[in-house]
């Protein structure tokens, strides 16, 4: 039986460990009177963080208005992505994360009228790239049905833990690449899949969100894994957004949908004056803070990943001249 290069580190062992501690808590949090408000946002964070992973930049506020029927103004493609997610999602508990027919069927949902190869895998070659610089060459497509095949059976039979054998998953999909596009979003949409039927309450923890936050190290897991040959980077660094999510979105739910935030996400929201828009520099200045990296990962990545505030150039979030501005009035 095939069986992925991994390494679990002692950090790995001990965030197993918080969060088993704090699923039981999230679980109790499931169980309070406002459960199917909260499932029901968390489901829109899941598909707003996962489509933004992947360029979409379309808010929070707009997947619940598709969601709801409504009409809103926006990129069409953007439209039919959030579309295809919320169909895809609908069918979630039906899907066996074992069954490879289930997975091209899961496919086929997210991508229709996206891809030519909706819910087939790919026929040609692929890669990832960075600007004109090729990171990653996938095995060739001739390959593709029986690494999957193996993939399965590992899935199937192996005796780690689910947290560590979902990451893993999780990790090989995304090195298979195995479909001509819709690769991210399929390989999370399975982590969960199959993280929800060792824990069923992982069907609405929004992990996704949490992966967009982080999304720099989410690639870079993922590339110092290829690099190592050895998936155990990718596996800490999932065990750790999976631990924040748990802890960050197990808060009670305003009847208003609005997710409550942390004091620096606070902070940041009231550092803006009416529509202004401001650079990374000039919020860091107002807020009185020196460290670039605490003012992202505690001020800045959190805002974006709840659709607190936008970029206004979306579509090169590395610009020099991004700015940002707040999305939801509080």
């Amino acid at each position: 039986m095939y069986t992925p290069p991994f390494s679990i580190s002692a950090k790995s062992i001990n965030l197993i460990a918080e969060i088993s501690s704090s699923l039981e808590r999230y679980t109790l949090r499931m169980e309070q009177s406002d459960a199917l408000l909260l499932r029901r946002v968390n489901r829109i964070k899941t598909i707003r963080g996962s489509l933004a992973i992947e360029g979409n930049t379309l808010t929070e506020a707009q997947v619940t208005a598709i969601l709801e029927g409504k009409h809103i103004i926006a990129p069409l493609r953007e439209i039919q992505e959030v579309r295809n997610a919320i169909k895809t999602y609908d069918r979630f508990s039906e899907w066996n994360p074992l069954s490879k027919t289930d997975m091209l069927e899961a496919h086929r949902l997210m991508m229709e009228g996206l891809i030519d190869e909706a819910g087939l895998f790919r026929h040609g070659g692929v890669g990832v790239f960075a600007g004109t610089e090729v990171i990653h060459l996938a095995p060739p497509a001739d390959r593709v049905p029986f690494l999957i095949q193996d993939l399965l059976e590992w899935l199937e039979k192996s005796e780690d833990h689910p947290l560590v054998k979902s990451s893993v998953f999780h990790y090989e999909f995304e090195f298979i690449h195995p479909f001509a596009d819709g690769n991210g979003r399929m390989g999370r949409l399975w982590q969960t899949l199959i993280l929800s039927r060792w824990k069923p309450v992982f069907t609405y923890v929004p992990v996704e969100t949490m992966v967009y936050a982080h999304q720099a190290e989410y690639y870079q897991a993922i590339n110092s894994s290829t690099d190592r040959n050895d998936a155990g980077v990718f596996v800490e660094f999932l065990l750790r957004v999976i631990l924040e999510s748990l802890e960050l979105h197990r808060v009670k739910v305003t009847p208003e949908d609005a997710p409550e935030v942390t004091p620096g996400v606070e902070r940041l929201l009231q550092s803006f004056i009416g529509n202004e828009a401001l650079s990374r520099q000039d919020l860091q200045k107002r807020l009185g803070l020196a460290d670039e990296k605490n003012f992202r990962q505690n001020y800045l990545l959190p805002a974006l990943a709840f659709g607190f505030i936008e970029m206004t150039i979306p579509d090169k979030p590395n610009s020099k001249n991004q700015k940002y501005r707040k999305t939801l009035i509080r």
